[in-house]
This record gives C-alpha cells, sequence and structure tokens, in this order.
C-alpha cells in the first residue's frame, strides 16, 4: 500500500483560520482601544463609567494582593524579630542589672543624707558641739572595743569628751591627735556608763562585756524590775555624760541586773557629735579626785 501524500502543518486550514482569527481579534482591539482613547481625549466625562467599571473590576485582585504583602511582611518581621529576642533580651537583662545598681547607690546615697541631716539636727539641738565628725573605722576583731573619729586636736577634740549620734551614746573620746581621734565604745571592757530606767528612776551601770553588748548592773539590788524591752538612758551622776540621752535596751534579764544592746550601733553610724562635759567642773575634779588616789596608791 503506497503511503499517503505527505502534508506540511502550516498548510492545514485549521491552523490558518486560528491565525487569521487571532489577527482578526488584534486588530478589532487595537481599534476599540484607539476609538477609547480618542474618545477619552476629546470626551473625558462620557468615559468615566468604564473607568469606574473597570477599577472595581480590578479592587478585588488588588486588595488580595495588598493582604498578601502586609501578611508578608508581618511575617517576615515575626522571623526577624523571633533571631533577634536572644541578642534583644541580653541588651534588656545588662540595662535592668544597670538600672538595679543606679536604684542602689540612689538609695545609699539618701540614707547618707538622711543620717547626715540627722547628725546637723543634733548639732543645731546642742548647745555647744565641738565638732561634728565621721567614724571611719572601729575595732572588731581585737578584745577592745574601740572606733577611730576623723576629727582631733586641731578641731577642739580632747580626751574625756562625749561622743553621741542621733540615736543615742557611742562612747566618749580616749585620747586624740592633731586630726583623728580614739573613741572608747560603751560595748568596752574598760567602759562604764551611770544609767536610768527611761521610764522610772530604775538607776544602773552600763558595763561593756567586750563582746559588743553592754551589762546593766543595778545599783540597788533586791528584786530586779528590769523587763525585756526596757530603754536605759544616761542619767547624768558622774558629770561627764548629759542626762536623758539614750544607751541601751534590755534583752536579757540576768539575777543582778540584765544584758542590754547598745542602740546606737557604732558598725551603723557614719556621723556622730562631740561635746564638752555636761558638768565639766565636777567631772574635772572627779577625774582629779581619781588620780590623785591612783597616786597615792602607787606611793
Amino acid at each position: 500500500m503506497a503511503p499517503p501524500t505527505s502534508r506540511q502543518p502550516g498548510h492545514s486550514r485549521k491552523a490558518q483560520y486560528s491565525v487569521f482569527t487571532g489577527y482578526l481579534f488584534a486588530v478589532i482591539g487595537a481599534l476599540i482601544g484607539a476609538v477609547l482613547l480618542v474618545i477619552s481625549i476629546w470626551r473625558p466625562d462620557s468615559v468615566q463609567p468604564v473607568r469606574e467599571v473597570a477599577v472595581d473590576t480590578v479592587a478585588p485582585a488588588g486588595q488580595a494582593g495588598a493582604a498578601v504583602r502586609v501578611n508578608g511582611g508581618n511575617l517576615l518581621d515575626a522571623i526577624v524579630g523571633y533571631f533577634r529576642a536572644g541578642s534583644r533580651n541580653a541588651e534588656l537583662e545588662e540595662q535592668l542589672d544597670i538600672a538595679r545598681v543606679r536604684l542602689e547607690e540612689a538609695k545609699a546615697v539618701k540614707a547618707e543624707n538622711g543620717r547626715l541631716k540627722a547628725a546637723l539636727g543634733l548639732h543645731e539641738e546642742l548647745e555647744d558641739p565641738v565638732a561634728t565628725a565621721r567614724l571611719i573605722g572601729a575595732t572588731s576583731s581585737s578584745a577592745r572595743r574601740l572606733a577611730y573619729l576623723s576629727a582631733g586636736a586641731d578641731d577642739g577634740v580632747r580626751a574625756g569628751m562625749p561622743v553621741r549620734s542621733a540615736l543615742g551614746l557611742v562612747g566618749r573620746v580616749l585620747d586624740s591627735g592633731s586630726s583623728s581621734s580614739r573613741v572608747l565604745l560603751l560595748s568596752d571592757n574598760e567602759s562604764m556608763v551611770p544609767v536610768r530606767r527611761a521610764k522610772d528612776d530604775v538607776v544602773a551601770f552600763a558595763e561593756g562585756r567586750g563582746d559588743g553588748t553592754i551589762r546593766l548592773r543595778l545599783v540597788n539590788l533586791g528584786i530586779n524590775p528590769i523587763e525585756i524591752g526596757d530603754v536605759f538612758v544616761t542619767s547624768g551622776a558622774g558629770g561627764l555624760f548629759r542626762p536623758g540621752v539614750a544607751v541601751a535596751i534590755a534583752s536579757e534579764k540576768t539575777s543582778d541586773g540584765a544584758l542590754a544592746r547598745v542602740i546606737s550601733d557604732p558598725a551603723a553610724t557614719d556621723f556622730v557629735i562631740v561635746e564638752t562635759a555636761w558638768q565639766r567642773e565636777a567631772f574635772e575634779n572627779l577625774a582629779g579626785g581619781a588620780a590623785e588616789a591612783s597616786a597615792e596608791e602607787g606611793q
């Protein structure tokens, strides 16, 4: 059987009709476009409805594109934020630590200002304070309970002068240099201060124990009237310490008095006042008599 006669696709009548139809639609579309262009230039108002229809037709597609763009941007921001969260948290934690340090520094400055104001108020309250100074150190590891004062003989500080803070009695000056002094604290073994109970006339001696506490020994032995929490103040006996200055609070009752803690803790005290003896002449006479008695015993 003889093979059929070969035909090229380009000579297909169906293909030729398709090409002709495409060209025809293209020409018609170009003519319509040209007509609309001429009309829009000549009478712009006449094509306004067509524009509105076209805008309404493409609006859903624009909204969909905008939503995709916005959501894509949000997703990208979320991904970037996720990867940057670690470093950002580290920065915030560092800033928080710095803010905490600054807050604690501000609290310390505020507390120091409060203590300084209290010392200045005490300075104004007293008629003849010798000096206002700072406690610059203390012996906490040895058997002696001494503190060091940033004022000395050049400031008028002399041995034997009482030292007190805004809370109460701290001790007395033991000796003084030109610009600094040593203070015998109330808790030292050699410290003894005549005191009385603040609410009545129960008198006692406040003796240092060398361990930061005080022993209250009653003058009149018998029934012990001291109760835990009783406040003792200076009585003024002997003429050295001004009466009414807070000294200690009873913390444990004993057979002849009580154990007590110092009200004006030197470890928590910054500024103090040095003042003269309350009754200077009586104190000097008493000190002179004690010195003569010691000299006679030595002979």
